[in-house]
């Protein structure tokens, strides 16, 4: 298993916004082998921002990796920087490989 994470840091008073943006688009992950499940998780409120992590379930790493070369991401992510303003700075990428045995 592999989980793949984007942080973002929303603006406060952009959350509604941002979850709109998520809840409107046309992800394409479903149409991808080895993709398992999808979450948009909201965290904790700070002084200057709202955290919150995209979180992919994958079969493997080599799985997620396909999807990050495929036709399907580049669609998915084609209108992304039209988004910008509703967060402070880029998003984090955080992948997670699970430990065999465990």
């Amino acid at each position: 298993m592999y989980v793949a994470m984007n942080r973002f840091r929303v603006q406060l008073g952009s959350e509604g916004a941002f979850e709109d943006v998520w809840r409107n688009r046309k992800g394409r992950l479903d149409e991808m082998d080895g993709f398992v499940e999808f979450h948009l998780l909201r965290g904790p409120e700070r002084e200057d921002h709202t955290l919150y992590a995209s979180h992919t379930v994958w079969r493997d790493r080599d799985a997620f990796e396909a999807w990050t070369k495929s036709e399907q991401f580049r669609d998915a992510h084609k209108s992304a920087g039209a988004h910008k303003p509703l967060y402070l700075g880029h998003p984090e990428f955080e992948g997670f490989a699970s430990v065999e045995g465990l």
